[in-house]
This record gives C-alpha cells, sequence and structure tokens, in this order.
C-alpha cells in the first residue's frame, strides 16, 4: 500500500528519523489514505524498504500510539485506530500538561500550580532512602543491579502482602506482579487484557492516562455517569445487559478528577453485577493514603471473595514519582498474560530500587512517612476549603472530597472555561480545565484544583485571583449583556 505513497525521509535532518516517519503517517492517517483498522507494515520489511533501522520503526509507531491514532495487538501487528485523528485525547493538550507537571514544581517558578497531583521535592523522604540504598548496597553487592524476575523480587511482593494486610486485602505473593508505577500497570492491563473492538466501561469524567492507554489498544470506551457516591448503577447495569465489557475501571477513593468516594453499598453492588455479568473491575488505589477523615479505608479488593477485581497501586503520590514503583494484585487466571505483557514493556522494574523500598516497607519509615505526609495535606485541604467557602461560593459548587490531592469544582454560571484558564494563566495560576478528563472531549463547566505543590500562601494567593478573575469576567458579561 505505502509503496503508492512514497515516505520522504530526510537523514541530515535534525528531526529524528523515527519523529519523520511517525509524521508521515499520521498525514496519511489524517488525509484517510490509510484507513481505520489498517495494519500497517511489519517492522522489519517496512525497515528494509525505506533503509532504516527495525528499532527506528518501533518508535515511529509507539510515537503514533501515544498520540492515539494506531494501537498495537499482540502478535499480530500494529493497526489505524477506528476513531477519527479529531475524536483522540488531545495529544497537545496532554504533552502540555506532562510539561507543566514537570517545569512547575519548581520553588523558583512564579506560577501557582494548581494541576500537577505529585508532591514536590522538599517533602521527599530523601535521606531515608540514601541509608536504606546504602544498605542494600552493602549487602547485595552487584546482585543489586542484576536483573529481577519480571513478577518482581519474591521479598518485595512478600511485604507488600504484609502491607495490603493492614488494609484488608487478603493476598499472597505469587499473586503480586510489581509495575513501574501505575501507567504501566494500566498500560500492561490493557495490552494483556483487550483486543480491538473489545468494549470497556469507564467513570465519567476519569483519569485521561487511562482513556489514552484504553484507546492505544483499540478498545471501545463507554462513560458511565459517575453520581455522589459512585457509578450510577441503574446506567451501570442497563448497559451491562446491553454489552459485554471487558473490564470497568474505576477509583473507589477520592476520584480523579471529581474526588468522590464509593458507599460501601456501591461498592457490593459494582461486585455483584461484575460476577453476575462475567467481568472484571480494574480498581486503581492511587490516592487512598490521603485521607482526613477518621472514616476507615475499605477498598473495593477487600471485599472481593470471587476475584473480580484487579488491584492497582502507586507509591509516586505518597513517596517520590521518580521510583516508578507500583504493584497489581491479580486473579490468577490473567496472571500468565500479565506477566507477559510486563516482559515486553520493559522486562522488569528496577531492582536496585525494589530491594530499597522493600527494606522501606519493612522498616517503621513507611508509617512515619505516610503520617506525615496525610497532615501536611490535612492541613492544606483545610486552608483550601476556607478560601473556597469565604471567596468562591457565589461562582462554584462543590463536595469536599475529605481526602485526595484536589477540589472539583463547578462553575455555576455559563462561563467559558478555556478564557477563565487562559485569564488565569495569564495572572500566574494554571488549573485543570474540565474537558481533559472525559473521552467526549466537549467543554464541561469544572475545573480541578489540586494542592500538591501549593503550600497555604500560595493557596491564599492563587483562590484570590481565581475569585478576581470570575468576578471581572461576570461584570463584562453583564456589561455586555446591557448593551
Amino acid at each position: 500500500m505505502l509503496n503508492f505513497f512514497p515516505i520522504h525521509i530526510d537523514k541530515k535532518s535534525k528531526s529524528p528519523i523515527y519523529q519523520q516517519l511517525g509524521d508521515a503517517l499520521h498525514d496519511l492517517i489524517e488525509q484517510e489514505i490509510l484507513k481505520p483498522n489498517m495494519k500497517l507494515p511489519p517492522i522489519r520489511t517496512f525497515a528494509e524498504h525505506l533503509k532504516i533501522n527495525n528499532v527506528t520503526v518501533v518508535n515511529a509507531y509507539k510515537y503514533l500510539e501515544n498520540k492515539g491514532v494506531v494501537y498495537s495487538q499482540m502478535g499480530s501487528g500494529t493497526y489505524v485506530s477506528p476513531l477519527p485523528i479529531k475524536e483522540t485525547p488531545s495529544s497537545i493538550f496532554l504533552e502540555q500538561l506532562d510539561s507543566n507537571e514537570k517545569d512547575l514544581t519548581t520553588p523558583e517558578q512564579n506560577t501557582i500550580n494548581f494541576v500537577t497531583l505529585s508532591p514536590p521535592t522538599d517533602l521527599f523522604p530523601v535521606d531515608d532512602f540514601k541509608a536504606l540504598f546504602n544498605t542494600v548496597l552493602e549487602r547485595d553487592k552487584g546482585n543489586a543491579f542484576n536483573y529481577q524476575e519480571s513478577q518482581g523480587y519474591l521479598p518485595l511482593r512478600e511485604s507488600v502482602c504484609d502491607y495490603l494486610h493492614h488494609y484488608g486485602i487478603q493476598t499472597s505473593p505469587d499473586k503480586i506482579q510489581i509495575i513501574s508505577g501505575a501507567q504501566q500497570g494500566i498500560d500492561i492491563l490493557s495490552k494483556a487484557l483487550l483486543r480491538y473492538g473489545d468494549i470497556l466501561f469507564v467513570e465519567s469524567p476519569t483519569y485521561h492516562g487511562a482513556i489514552a492507554a484504553f484507546q492505544s489498544r483499540g478498545g471501545r470506551i463507554i462513560e458511565i455517569p459517575i453520581e455522589k457516591d459512585g457509578m450510577d448503577l441503574k446506567v451501570l447495569e442497563n448497559y451491562m445487559k446491553l454489552y459485554h465489557p471487558k473490564f470497568i475501571y474505576v477509583m473507589t477513593y477520592f476520584q480523579n478528577p471529581t474526588g468522590i468516594s464509593y458507599s460501601v453499598d456501591k461498592k457490593r453492588a459494582l461486585l455483584n453485577l461484575a460476577e453476575q455479568y462475567d467481568t472484571y473491575i480494574i480498581e486503581d488505589d492511587y490516592l487512598s493514603d490521603f485521607t482526613y477523615s477518621s472514616r476507615p479505608i475499605v477498598s473495593l479488593k477487600a471485599l472481593d471473595h470471587r476475584n473480580r477485581v484487579i488491584y492497582i497501586k502507586s507509591f509516586s503520590k505518597i513517596l517520590m514519582p521518580g521510583l516508578r514503583l507500583g504493584f497489581l494484585v491479580l486473579p490468577k487466571s490473567i496472571l500468565q498474560s500479565v506477566l507477559s505483557a510486563k516482559h515486553t514493556s520493559d522486562i522488569s522494574t528496577s531492582g536496585i530500587i525494589q530491594r530499597t523500598f522493600d527494606l522501606y516497607l519493612r522498616s517503621d519509615l513507611w508509617k512515619k512517612h505516610s503520617k506525615d505526609m496525610q497532615n501536611i495535606y490535612k492541613d492544606r485541604y483545610a486552608c483550601l476549603l476556607t478560601e473556597i467557602e469565604n471567596l468562591l461560593l457565589e461562582y462554584v459548587s462543590y463536595i469536599p472530597p475529605e481526602g485526595g490531592l484536589s477540589i472539583w469544582l463547578q462553575l455555576k454560571d455559563h462561563y467559558s472555561i478555556e478564557e477563565i484558564c487562559n485569564r488565569l494563566l495569564s495572572y500566574g495560576v494554571i488549573v485543570s480545565p474540565g474537558s481533559l478528563f472525559s473521552f467526549n472531549t466537549s467543554t464541561l463547566p469544572y475545573i480541578r484544583i489540586s494542592f500538591a505543590t501549593v503550600d497555604n500562601e500560595h493557596i491564599k494567593k492563587g483562590i484570590q485571583i481565581f475569585y478576581d478573575v470570575l468576578k471581572e469576567y461576570q461584570e463584562n458579561n453583564k456589561k455586555g449583556l446591557s448593551h
């Protein structure tokens, strides 16, 4: 097919060859010369045809996959996405968000960053990790840098089981898969479970990284509205009758972006529906450590007596994002598929990090750091609520989440969210618009405010600016209407 549409590669260009190839294929897809579900050429054949390295073609396909315009199927190949390019997640926006999360966390920046969900570097337990890192090097010498088995370092899987027992989750090391962060967990589950055309359910709205991963594997996403205590069960059951979802993706505590938590009744009902309609539930538990009420945390997995729940946990938010460390708790029936998908992703997660974190979990350092982080963020949460109550209630409504790292604000009037966000940015305040968290990218009247990297002084300053922008916007609109 591509012989009729020659692709020009300029080996003298400053642009990487893989990007040139990816952009050329992207243009052919955009022009509908390459049709939906069309298989791209095999890597080796394509590399020989273009006289380039096999790895270059692999990187070009990965580049397109990250943009959401192609998807791969294990053992089959890479295919053009069935979704029009305009309906895929905004790659530019996601890249900007990622850039903001990386670049705006340093104290030198003048921007008040209400976007990032990762802790600032001054809260990292660096000294503790340095001491444990040295202990591992003294103990294990060069073995610390060997590849671990793909499923993960066994002592760490054992200590993860002990850690989970405190949360009411009973499991064994053979059901634990160590992963390089929650995003990788979502990606390898997509790779292991999804085939082109498979249907899956997500909350609406939901985490944009999950949407991108599911789309890249050719999954057909159906959104289920979320209420103040979890998914709308009536809608969910009606859709369960109509479709047979491969799985349901949920965040049961302090959901991203809404901050809602599921009631116990809804958790039990969700498990019953999964059993009745023979499907899995992926429970992404990324923020249950940040709870600011006295109510106990009871995860969906802790109630799962029928092996319907695939549990994902990352330590990046409460520890250090650069650790890239987390784990899955898996039903035995899918363990081998996930293990294969993990192996093709990165063989195994860093051995030295796994060994160091194993010691960290086994010591009292983990409990101390967790408690310290809870206290710090509980104070910031209270500060943010006070400022919203004092300044913004005329313009917004919200449900206090009692945990997590963000607040989900609904603007009361017909504001242009894009214009509000742009005005805030002009004053050095960056927020996340609601449209970022929906598969359907139509503008939503919501804004997410995160307090992960913002201290109390900057929370007060940022919300004052937010108030000033909303007030000015409303006054200007009234003037426009009067004329």
